[in-house]
């Protein structure tokens, strides 16, 4: 998957265009991500990328930053063996399309704030 553009609430991957939050798996989109708490990436919110097992989690976490990705969350995550990379949705989208094509590597990406 390769993400083709990415503005203040809009993604778009492989041609496709998304305007709510998006996980992008190594061959799906799931376009209807949503946190228990909007602005806070919990662990109860990674159940699907937990189950998928990649070596990488890059999480973007909006234009401005705004949502949070607790220090848990993440402590949580490298005990499954996940290693995570987060930051500001732009510079995620550009980790995530320079990634080595030989890791597993997901994508969860906050479209605004």
């Amino acid at each position: 998957m390769h993400i083709d553009e990415y503005v203040f609430g809009r993604i778009i991957i492989d041609r496709k265009t998304y305007t709510s939050d998006v996980i992008v798996y190594p061959d799906r989109v799931d376009p209807s991500w949503w946190r228990k708490e909007g602005h806070c990436l919990q662990k109860e919110d990674l159940s699907g990328i937990i189950a998928a097992r990649p070596d990488i989690l890059i999480v973007g976490t909006g234009n401005m930053g705004v949502m949070q990705v607790p220090e848990g969350t993440i402590t949580f995550l490298q005990r499954q063996g996940i290693e995570v990379r987060v930051a500001k949705t732009a510079k995620a989208v550009e980790m995530f399309n320079n990634m080595p094509a030989d890791r597993k590597v997901i994508g969860a990406f906050h479209l605004t704030c």
